[in-house]
């Protein structure tokens, strides 16, 4: 978490830096916007990479630690399910067993 919020910092940081430097380079409106957004893109694909990939680790990370659980999740539910189908079959076989003395 703290990993993507400073990535973002940085990000939002290299924007505003870009527009600011772009106003006093004589950029206006929707130019000044756009410029912005293109050159804090690239100054981040290059100068960030680090923060980049440890996000992606982190998030990795926490991806397969949430596919780790629902597996056991996953057995578990199996597991009770078999239990309970073994019950269910053996109060079919202790009623016909009744039903066969009774007769």
């Amino acid at each position: 978490m703290r990993i993507g919020l400073a990535y973002t910092c940085a990000r939002i940081l290299m924007l505003v830096v870009a527009a600011f430097l772009l106003y006093l380079a004589g950029a206006r409106g929707v130019l000044l916007v756009l410029l912005a957004f293109v050159i804090s893109a690239l100054a981040s694909y290059v100068l960030l990479s680090r923060q980049r990939q440890a996000m992606s680790d982190a998030l990795n990370r926490r991806l397969n630690k949430a596919g780790r659980k629902a597996a056991e999740f996953r057995a578990r539910i199996e597991e009770g399910a078999a239990a309970e189908d073994e019950d269910e079959d053996e109060n079919e076989d202790s009623a016909q067993v009744r039903q066969g003395k009774q007769r």
